[in-house]
């Protein structure tokens, strides 16, 4: 099975939200999300780690940008999320959780985008 670059957003359900995880400074997880219409349940996070970028304004500082998630579905998919920390821009505030890849699932046709 192949890795498939998705790079979309996803949906998380609230009331499955891990709000603990907040405390910590981390984003609450979402063990139900929906992709697509289809609503996915998380049955293991297998990794977790961040991604970290350089001030844009010149500084030599640097700054915590996403969650990155390597999760397997209820369903036997195996999918990368990642949570962004500061949206691109205004328009995209709403937009924090995204899918950047999966493998596992039959071929994804680029008409149902």
């Amino acid at each position: 099975m192949t890795e498939q670059f998705i790079s979309e957003q996803i949906f998380p359900l609230l009331e499955s939200v891990d709000t603990g995880t907040m405390a910590k400074g981390e984003p609450g997880f979402p063990h139900r999300f929906k992709w697509r219409d289809t609503e996915y349940a998380v049955e293991e996070i297998l990794e977790k780690w961040k991604g970290t970028a350089q001030c844009s304004h010149g500084s030599k500082e640097m700054y915590l940008r996403k969650h990155w998630y390597k999760i397997v579905t209820t369903t036997g998919e195996t999918m990368k999320l990642y949570f962004e920390r500061q949206p691109k821009s205004k328009r995209q505030s709403k937009s924090r959780w995204w899918l950047f890849s999966v493998i596992g699932l039959e071929e994804i046709s680029n008409s149902t985008k």
